[in-house]
């Protein structure tokens, strides 16, 4: 089994690079965020590697970090998603980004990936709601809040001001992390409209 691929860029397709490792050049998909970010050909890369191994086909898959794998892998533990789908949803979202998605339970977030319908997108952000926090990489620090927020546990007034800033037009993703950070200069224990007058001098920064 290939665990990592360390080579040069042969050739950039669209769902696929080649690696020149020492005159064997491999065949690797990834997601087009990954191709987007690895380089030109000629360049030095290196890649996290899941082999799939079929009766009738042997195919690598790439990634830059082994947090991106660990999600290739974490996604296809969830019923309709395979490895295309997986794909497509870490070519749309990081993983921090996921993590926060399914965190705060935003099916919508989820289903912009191509091929991710709302009843996939549901099952995403249910089935997995208790394995981001261990998968949530740089966003850890407000994961647990944002679980807080997506579960309907979370304070009224922090609850009143993460929605007051979506309807302004915010994502769920950078209303949660206005009203955290919020909450820690000065925000504790205020109101949903402090919240929210905070939040929104965050969000101007």
């Amino acid at each position: 089994m290939i665990g990592k691929l360390k080579g040069t860029i042969d050739e950039i397709g669209d769902d696929y690079v080649l690696v020149d490792v020492h005159g064997v050049c491999y065949e690797v998909f990834c997601s087009s965020r990954a191709l987007s970010k690895m380089g030109s050909v000629g360049e030095a890369v290196v890649l996290f590697i899941e082999t799939y191994v079929r009766e009738d086909q042997l195919k690598l898959f790439g990634f830059l970090s082994a947090l991106e794998r660990e999600w290739f892998n974490l996604l296809q533990s969830v019923q309709g998603v395979g490895a295309k789908v997986a794909l497509a949803v870490l070519s749309t979202l990081t993983p921090s980004e996921l993590a926060n998605a399914i965190a705060l339970q935003d099916r919508t977030s989820v289903s912009r990936a191509p091929g991710v319908g709302p009843k996939v997108a549901m099952r995403i952000v249910t089935e997995l709601k208790n394995k981001a926090p261990a998968f949530a990489g740089e966003a850890s620090a407000n994961i647990g809040f944002k679980q807080e927020i997506g579960e309907g546990v979370a304070s009224a007034p922090v609850a009143d001001a993460v929605s007051a800033l979506t309807n302004l037009g915010y994502s769920r993703d950078q209303a949660a992390n206005a009203v955290a950070a919020a909450l820690k200069n000065g925000g504790e224990g205020g109101d949903s409209a402090k919240l929210i007058r905070l939040g929104l001098k965050e969000l101007a920064r």
